[in-house]
């Protein structure tokens, strides 16, 4: 099989494609034939080996813990009837998502219904997870303003169209020309570039305050957010792509009237189901065309560049590398993996 493998903490350059040996199962596993991988920012951390969420991997390793294609073995155990099946699943601590072949517990795998793209499901089992645990545990309601400022990213693509779906009012905003104005399709009611000054004040011309924030940026732009919410609002802050988290002190808590927390960890995986419940919900949402991920696509041999563009926010929604591709990446907000290009 082929595999992007890191040899070397340092730049996406150091992500290299190498021929390795096909996988086989072990008792209770199957082996996924990879249609489509998912690419996280945190993928990018553990690749420099700088200090984030999960400890650095022994090297050297294959990244990379969503993954979606065809069962084509199964190991001990493991009924036949599993060959053949599509599927998608989150390999949790353990790596290896990078490759034509990877190998996981059949308990971790979703079968994924036919109407739903390979590229899709792996939108849904990761980031899709995530966008749902955050909005059951702090959920938008029809009275709402809310305010998205990564609305061009997987996650805020996909916490726009839930608040949308309540009839909430919604702002969208990201930085620079073509993100901008890729959210137009998100049917919001204001689409704004928080990279352009003065982006604030077009918040305040249109409405007066906004009373939640789904905040994944931090930083200056996270404050500013901060700053918009009206007395009484809600700062939802499930992580920080500038780098920094928002500042906030007790003193805005109680100056300011507003709440404002995490989403993530102990408290979604107190939700119903816990974190696996999540992303079969998830799946479900975007089976039933509730959901519409937004994915950039890559072939495998272009992983560096993947994370280059995600790294400095060239990449558009949930980042998916394809195996089996072969030309330039495509952008798509809805694209179909085709099951004859599996390997």
């Amino acid at each position: 099989m082929r595999a992007i493998r890191l040899h070397e903490f340092g730049p996406a350059d150091n992500l290299v494609l190498e021929d390795l040996p096909d996988l086989e199962p072990g008792p209770g596993q199957v082996r996924v034939a990879v249609a489509a991988a998912g690419v996280h920012l945190v993928d990018t951390t553990l690749r420099r080996g700088e200090p984030g969420p999960m400890p650095a991997p022994p090297l050297p390793t294959i990244p990379g813990r969503e993954v979606a294609g065809v069962i084509d073995r199964v190991g001990a155990g493991v009924h036949e009837g599993w060959i053949g099946r599509r599927v998608v699943a989150h390999l949790g601590p353990v790596p290896g998502g990078y490759a034509e072949q990877a190998v996981c517990d059949v308990d971790l795998v979703y079968e994924v219904p036919d109407e739903v793209g390979l590229a899709d499901a792996v939108a849904a089992v990761g980031t899709g997870r995530t966008a749902l645990g955050v909005i059951e545990l702090e959920p938008p309601a029809a009275d709402d303003v809310v305010l998205i400022p990564s609305a061009a990213g997987g996650l805020g693509w996909l916490l726009a169209q839930a608040a949308l779906e309540v009839g909430a009012e919604v702002i969208v905003a990201a930085r620079g020309r073509e993100r901008v104005a890729r959210l137009a399709e998100l049917g919001a009611h204001l689409v704004v570039d928080y990279g352009a000054e003065g982006w604030e004040e077009q918040v305040r011309a249109s409405y007066d305050g906004v009373s939640l924030v789904y905040d994944g940026v931090g930083g200056t732009v996270g404050r500013s957010s901060l700053e918009l919410l009206r007395p009484g609002g809600r700062l939802v802050m499930f992580g920080y792509s500038s780098g920094a988290p928002t500042e906030l002190t007790t003193g805005d808590l109680v100056g300011r009237g507003i709440t404002a927390g995490r989403s993530l960890g102990p408290r979604m995986a107190a939700l119903p189901g816990g974190i696996p419940g999540l992303a079969f919900r998830a799946l479900e949402r975007v089976a039933a065309g509730r959901w519409r991920p937004l994915v950039s696509t890559y072939p495998l041999a272009d992983t560096a560049r993947a994370h280059a563009d995600l790294e400095n926010r060239r990449a558009l929604g949930k980042v998916v590398l394809e195996p089996a591709m072969k030309s330039m990446a495509t952008v798509g907000p809805h694209r179909q993996t085709d099951l004859e290009e599996t390997p």
